[in-house]
């Protein structure tokens, strides 16, 4: 069970350990703890995940490539177990975030080529760092994310803009209410998720502080060239044609109502012969939603 304080607030997996039943670690980035798995041996796996979820989003695959791999999950900062240090102390911009995996990375010694699992924003995350070392990644799992800007047919979705650019609204719903994380639960996955599941979704985020990284992942979606992270997207857009076609595996939630399938469409206009599973009954939390077969593909996949 891991204990920690969190911004003076005790939290606990006391209520999912079954669930959760990982060792937890710890390295200081700047001042600020930052939580990951390292779970097994073999070639390493990372998971980096995106927004609202942290690393126990991920626990079915720890459970499951540990057994032949290295499965490293991080829960960036702010997110899961990690400290949720406020705006004035972290910067929470993609910059940042590539920085903290990379960061990680060399912490963690790994000198061989390395897998990558990629959902939601951490899609976005993974992909700037693997454009960025091409020689270092070995195969990347693409699930239910981006790694450019909104295709020519999509819009930016009505419920995100509100949290990005109407401050009176974002504020008191997401910091103080909680809607982001807990809208997710019923939207995001198609399944009907167990109280101890769901409660472990959205236990890192218990109170108004601690939802800090729930309301900035959504601000600093870039829209135009005036935010921030907009030329990391940009340079990701460019040079995403470098990677291995051959290295890629797409899983795709069809019925996911932001990364639906017009992302998937793009990504596979990039890379028209890369190996592509859509479930057509999966949402957003397509590992919440297709555990087992999702497991069974992924291990297939870094075993070829």
């Amino acid at each position: 069970m891991v204990e920690k304080i969190i911004n003076d607030k005790l939290t606990s997996t006391k209520d999912f350990d079954d669930l959760y039943p990982f060792e937890s670690r710890f390295m200081n980035i700047n001042g600020h703890d930052l939580h990951y798995i390292d779970k097994g041996k073999g070639r390493p796996v990372i998971m980096v995940h995106g927004n609202p979820t942290w690393s126990f989003y991920y626990r079915h695959l720890i459970h499951t490539l540990s057994q032949g791999f290295r499965a490293i999950a991080l829960d960036h900062i702010g997110c899961g177990f990690s400290d949720k240090p406020g705006t004035g102390a972290y910067e929470y911009t993609l910059d940042s975030r590539v920085k903290d995996l990379d960061t990680l990375i060399n912490y963690l010694n790994i000198d061989e080529k390395i897998n990558l699992i990629l959902h939601d924003w951490g899609g976005m995350i993974g992909l700037a760092w693997a454009v960025d070392h091409i020689d270092r990644i070995d195969k990347i799992i693409i699930t239910n994310t981006s790694g450019f800007f909104l295709p020519k047919e999509k819009q930016f979705p009505f419920r995100l803009w509100i949290v990005k650019y109407i401050k009176i609204f974002a504020v008191p719903a997401v910091l103080g209410l909680n809607l982001f994380a807990k809208a997710a639960l019923y939207f995001c996955s198609k399944r009907k998720l167990s109280p101890n599941v769901k409660k472990g979704l959205i236990e890192p985020y218990n109170s108004w502080k601690n939802r800090i990284a729930t309301l900035k992942f959504v601000q600093d979606i870039p829209i135009s060239k005036k935010d921030k992270s907009y030329a990391i997207v940009d340079h990701v857009d460019e040079h995403l044609k470098e990677l291995d076609e051959s290295s890629i595996l797409f899983l795709w939630g069809a019925k996911d109502f932001v990364f639906d399938l017009a992302f998937l469409n793009e990504f596979k206009r990039r890379f028209p012969q890369a190996v592509t599973h859509v479930f057509h009954d999966a949402g957003h939390y397509l590992f919440e939603d297709k555990p087992d077969e999702t497991a069974r593909l992924i291990e297939a996949f870094l075993n070829k």
